[in-house]
């Protein structure tokens, strides 16, 4: 089988990551890496005997896809470019940086006939795909993201840049319609909230408590959900996953999953290709992100109405 022509558009951190992942597959060839800095591009494509371009639109014709890691706020623009250019595009998580640019991106990829995914890295971990196997009537959800501090996606908050994962977990596992949102944080170390702690309900019954950090000491990645007789645990970074479970004559049986451990980016860009080659619409497309984004720029909003009711009761304090 002839194999995809794959570019690579941004080579920061992510991108460089996505470059190692296309290079070791055996049915894509990387064929450009494309940045705005010349000597980046060169250096991430030279070992792979791939183009380095500084400008996407030079990809027309001559790559069948392309992977964009590029800051957020050019998302949009750069995936439309490569949409109307009739390439597939896998564009990093979030889509976009507002409804309005992921409208367009979604509405590009529709027009074009392309296939849109978007990189919600977390539904490849194959942890959560046992999860997802074991989920069946979620009412409690504990969500921990933590993590040190990193210079880098600071034109995003926290919500955005890491909380965005767990919110795309948990809608796609709620039974219900969500009716309540509830968010505060505190920007610590940028100008962007780097903590926040959310609480959604949903119209069934069901809860999610999440809490996303960039500024912690250790880094943590775990989701507890809790379903009738049953406690099931994730851990993303180690992949595992823990059920316990507890029958009508209250006789407690614990489970770890087998869980086949792999690359979950890996798995992505597998899931992408087969998106490509069969034409069919991919795990997370356009619209399923929307939906997340939506979710997740709410909470920003409720994040800022909460920090202008602090800040009221503060100047109120300080009052002689």
């Amino acid at each position: 089988m002839e194999k995809l022509k794959i570019a690579v558009v941004g080579a920061g951190f992510f991108g460089a990551n996505h470059v190692r992942i296309v290079s070791q597959s055996n049915r894509a060839e990387l064929v450009a890496v494309v940045d705005a800095n010349l000597a980046t591009a060169e250096a991430a494509a030279a070992p792979h005997g791939a183009r380095a371009l500084t400008d996407h639109r030079e990809l027309r014709g001559l790559a069948d896809a392309a992977i964009v890691a590029v800051p957020t706020t050019a998302h949009a623009a750069v995936g439309c470019d490569l949409l109307t250019a009739s390439l597939d595009v896998l564009v990093e998580k979030p889509i976009a940086a507002d409804l309005a640019s992921a409208k367009r991106l979604v509405e590009a990829a529709r027009a074009a006939g392309r296939i849109l995914q978007v990189g919600h890295l977390e539904r490849f971990n194959p942890a959560v795909l046992a999860l997802e196997a074991a989920a069946t009537l979620p009412l409690f959800f504990e969500i921990h993201r933590l993590s040190e501090f990193s210079p880098r996606s600071l034109d995003i908050d926290v919500v955005l840049d890491l909380m965005i994962h767990d919110l795309d977990i948990v809608l796609s596992l709620a039974r219900g319609k969500l009716e309540e949102i509830r968010a505060s944080g505190i920007s610590i170390l940028s100008s962007k909230t780097d903590i926040a702690n959310v609480r959604l309900q949903f119209d069934d019954g069901a809860v999610a408590n999440l809490t996303a950090s960039r500024v912690s000491i250790e880094k943590v990645r775990k989701l507890r959900v809790f379903q009738p007789g049953q406690y099931l645990s994730v851990d993303y970074s180690r992949q595992d996953f823990v059920a316990v479970s507890v029958d009508q004559n209250r006789k407690i049986s614990f489970g770890k999953a087998a869980v086949a451990k792999a690359e979950p980016l890996q798995l992505q860009f597998d899931a992408f290709l087969d998106s490509v080659a069969a034409r069919t619409p991919p795990k997370v497309d356009g619209g399923v992100a929307l939906r997340t984004l939506d979710l997740a720029l709410r909470i920003v909003d409720k994040i800022e109405e909460h920090a202008g009711i602090v800040a009221h009761s503060i100047a109120k304090e300080c009052q002689p």
